[in-house]
């Protein structure tokens, strides 16, 4: 029997279009039309609100799910030929038409020349098996984009048959190439979504979205900054998306942009955003998955008393009365890994934020960063495993105690969750990448000494007892 393709290899193809070029808005200014630099920067602190456009979450999910706003991709009778059968534990209910047959992560269209293809959406990287359930939402902690997208599109290539499937091939062969040199990571899990989104930048005229073959600005360094994919049941929460404060004002626009890969013209985008609204909808409706085992309600009561003491300020509380304070802490109090934070606000990416003051939606969307991070909500922490931004931690055991962190860990499959230290289990290694075998072993190894990848910081709790450690996380089993 012929096996379908895994997602991990589809991901690297059309995928990576998708996990974070969703968001080309990403970087959008304060003040559409001034000169001033400063106004690509904010202070560490409360972020506050913008005005969301209302949607229908029930037609957010099916729009999700079924709608093609990835408009380019693979021929479908060619990607048959590379992944002859659907694996029935890849089927998610409420897909339509051809999509009931495809893995969770693809959607099929019909395009403007009569061919039919398959592209992959927002599910590449955001949405993940726990247990035996498929969770929309939970990012993919082992996607991998560490290998080259173009090997998929050259094996696709081999099947095209007609005319009409080789220039829809061609179209979206074309495009990652451009973008292929700047997505590749170094760990599974990692996502190279700003990377993608500033490279694609490079490639398209800000006012009327046409494509260039060579880059109109200077395209972004080749090494992805690592991130992990944070759940999208935050996003009721949140009122700028992203770990720096990117993302604030109109959150839709930001999704809709997933079609940056394929979209040439501001009208194919206008279409789109008429249902974009629906999504965001759709995920602030969503909520965490229920921790899957027994919890000690004693000691969860004296870990809520220690959280409220101790990490509330910056997290929020929960409950009844929940109230999420989306604040930014500046790197000198927080400790973690500054890279990400620094690239943001040291002017070596305004270009991007530039390109985007001059479209036509420059005047909804704000990045300002500030030079830290948001502590995130921590509804459903238990399942979002490895921990801060760029993933250096693998559970909440060492999130709350740093002499537990390794330097060196490896990702294993297939995946097993550890109900103690509430994480994903891994063995600490004895040396980096540089001590394995293969490129697929180098891909699993996580090393805390490289740029970006840095395990340090967040350090609150480190002057707690082992006994109120425990308390905490009991409690965040509750979350």
């Amino acid at each position: 029997m012929t096996m379908p393709i895994p997602k991990r290899a589809i991901g690297l193809g059309v995928g990576l279009a998708l996990a974070a070029v969703a968001l080309w808005a990403v970087f959008g200014p304060i003040s559409r039309n001034s000169s001033d630099p400063d106004r690509f920067r904010s202070p560490a602190g409360e972020v506050a609100p913008s005005p969301q456009r209302p949607g229908d979450p029930e037609a957010g999910y099916a729009a999700l799910i079924n709608q093609p706003y990835v408009s380019c991709g693979m021929p479908y009778a060619a990607y048959r030929r590379v992944a002859p059968e659907t694996n029935p534990d890849l089927l998610i209910p409420g897909r339509e038409g051809r999509n009931a047959e495809l893995p969770y992560f693809l959607t099929a269209h019909v395009n403007a020349d009569g061919v039919e293809i398959v592209s992959n959406n927002c599910l590449v990287c955001h949405a993940a098996r726990l247990g035996d359930e498929i969770v929309i939402g939970l990012g993919d902690a082992f996607a991998d984009f560490t290998g080259d997208p173009r090997q998929l599109v050259t094996q696709v290539g081999r099947f095209v048959q007609t005319e009409a499937e080789s220039a829809a091939w061609t179209h979206w062969a074309d495009r990652i190439e451009r973008i292929a040199p700047y997505i590749q990571t170094r760990t599974l899990g990692m996502n190279p979504a700003t990377n993608l989104s500033w490279a694609l930048m490079a490639h398209r005229d800000p006012r009327t979205m046409a494509w260039s073959q060579t880059p109109l600005i200077d395209p972004p360094p080749h090494d992805p900054v690592p991130l992990r994919t944070p759940p999208w049941w935050w996003m009721g929460k949140k009122n700028a998306m992203f770990y720096t404060t990117i993302g604030r004002g109109d959150h839709s626009r930001y999704m809709l942009f997933a079609s940056l890969l394929c979209a040439d013209s501001v009208a194919e985008l206008e279409e789109i955003d008429q249902f974009a609204p629906d999504i965001r909808a759709y995920l602030e409706s969503l909520g965490p998955p229920a921790f899957p085992a027994e919890i000690d309600d004693a000691l969860a009561a004296e870990g809520n008393r220690l959280f409220a003491r101790h990490c509330a300020a910056c997290h929020g509380t929960y409950g009844d009365e929940p109230r999420f304070p989306n604040r930014v802490i500046a790197l000198d109090d927080i400790g973690t890994d500054p890279l990400y934070a620094r690239s943001m606000t040291d002017g070596s990416l305004d270009r991007f934020f530039a390109w985007v003051d001059r479209s036509p939606h420059g005047g909804t969307v704000r990045a300002a960063p500030a030079e830290g991070y948001i502590a995130p909500p921590l509804d459903g922490i238990w399942a979002v495993a490895p921990y801060f931004h760029n993933g250096s931690v693998p559970s909440l055991e060492a999130v709350l105690d740093s002499s537990l962190r390794p330097e060196f860990w490896r990702h294993v499959t297939p995946r097993a969750y550890d109900f103690t230290a509430l994480g994903w289990q891994f063995p600490a290694l004895p040396f980096g990448k540089e001590g394995a075998a293969t490129a697929a072993e180098r891909a699993a190894i996580y090393d805390t000494t490289v740029p970006g990848y840095g395990k340090a910081g967040h350090l609150y709790s480190d002057g707690l007892t082992e006994a109120e450690r425990a308390a905490l996380l009991e409690y965040l089993k509750t979350l």
